[in-house]
């Protein structure tokens, strides 16, 4: 019997099953219908917004064509919705694009967002827009991810014109023995996320390149990457000369830290998936004898004269497996390396949280919070290094989160026990 779930449907009056298979996380369909190039793509869209998955039995470049006319209806119907403009920037934050990275030692006060009394309206209006948003994408992604591919147990699919997707479902699926069904949807990311893996991600902090699994966070905001390379080293390194990685993904930031000299790195995650892709890019760059890669809920045993950690950015519940490096519930990643940091780190030893205030922007996490976090973890903060960050989000003024995120500084945080 197999472990995967078994979606039903009928086909020319005769009872039909297939596994399904969703690396995303997502739910199999309840309702299934064939479908093929009759259908009109009004009808297809109503169908799944009622929660009706279609199996395509036709031309697969036919399938795509609909899946963008459905996606051009939601846009649509969203757009109509929309009753105002996103709220204008807050009053006091920056909106350059860029700026170079400034450091603010202990002697100067950090701006504390807890010293606002109240949150303001356009607080209260962008973490509306946020929840709201995010709701919009959810929905967005579940109406998507109704138009369904058959595949063989082989990874190859019965579809006319279907491509050749083999290796990148094997990379992702695994072996299977049966015949499966999967979301055109999440085929197409399947899809761009093994050209992407082939291709790699420039980084110039080692100058060469990260390969990101699917399902591995792909290290494309350069700016705090930058942080991590430029911030200064601490003296305890020249007595120990190890460092942990916590969360480590890609193996990127470790890495980083491979690459300024830094002799004995662990470098920890929790998830298969990333373990198996920090070790691949480990060996590639030729740092397996520097970096061991160990399987671990947030620390290794043993202390070390520095531990980095990028958590995920924002206290929200990730709606697929593929958020969790975005999201992160009630903080429980930043909780957790606060709170151990203490007792993992070397005397005058220094621990990096790498965060951007996103979140305070959003209204999800103030600046006051995260400094008694801080402090009731037993740290202290040395100082803060910030940039800005330059992606092209921050110019596009029709996104709803555009305030909060032009407003955006990602920061590198050095702490020290107390």
């Amino acid at each position: 019997m197999s472990d995967y779930p078994i979606i039903r449907w009928t086909e020319a009056g005769e009872e039909k099953s297939a596994i399904w298979l969703s690396a995303n996380g997502s739910p199999p369909p309840k309702r299934i219908v064939i479908a093929d190039d009759t259908i009109k793509a009004d009808d297809a869209y109503r169908l799944a917004c009622e929660g009706t998955a279609l199996l395509w039995r036709s031309d697969f470049h036919n399938a795509k064509q609909l899946l963008q006319a459905i996606a051009r209806r939601i846009d649509a119907k969203t757009k109509t919705r929309k009753e105002k403009k996103p709220p204008a920037t807050p009053k006091g934050h920056a909106t350059s694009p860029l700026q170079s990275p400034t450091h603010y030692p202990l002697h100067n006060p950090l701006p504390l967002a807890g010293e606002e009394a109240n949150e303001s309206l356009s607080e209260l209006n962008l973490k509306e827009a946020f929840h709201q948003n995010r709701q919009t994408q959810a929905q967005r992604a579940n109406i998507l991810g109704m138009v369904l591919i058959p595949f063989n147990a082989d990874h190859t699919s019965p579809l006319r014109r279907a491509p050749e997707v083999q290796q990148a479902c094997v990379e992702v699926y695994g072996e299977v023995s049966e015949p499966y069904v999967t979301s055109l949807r999440e085929l197409q990311g399947i899809i761009g996320a093994y050209e992407w893996r082939k291709k790699g991600v420039e980084i110039p902090a080692i100058n060469s390149r990260i390969h990101p699994h699917y399902g591995v966070f792909s290290p494309i905001r350069g700016e705090y990457l930058e942080l991590v390379a430029n911030a200064p080293l601490p003296a305890a390194l020249n007595k120990n000369s190890r460092a942990f990685d916590i969360g480590t993904g890609t193996g990127v930031l470790a890495a980083i830290l491979a690459k300024r000299g830094i002799q004995h790195i662990a470098a920890t995650d929790m998830h298969a998936t990333a373990l198996n892709c920090a070790q691949e890019n480990i060996a590639q760059l030729g740092y397996s004898k520097q970096i061991e890669i160990v399987q671990a809920d947030l620390y290794p045993p043993g202390r070390a004269a520095l531990i980095v950690c990028n958590p995920p950015w924002v206290p929200a519940k990730p709606s697929s497996t593929l958020d969790a490096a975005i999201f992160d519930p009630d903080s429980r990643m930043l909780r957790g390396f606060l709170n151990g940091l203490a007792q993992h780190l070397d005397e005058q030893g220094e621990g990096w949280l790498i965060l951007s205030d996103l979140a305070e922007h959003l209204g999800l996490r103030s600046r006051d919070a995260l400094l008694k976090m801080i402090d009731a973890a037993g740290l202290t903060v040395l100082a803060k290094i910030d940039t800005k960050p330059h992606h092209p989000r921050i110019a596009n003024q029709d996104d709803p989160l555009h305030a909060a995120r032009a407003a955006e500084t990602t920061s590198l945080w050095r702490l020290a026990i107390k």
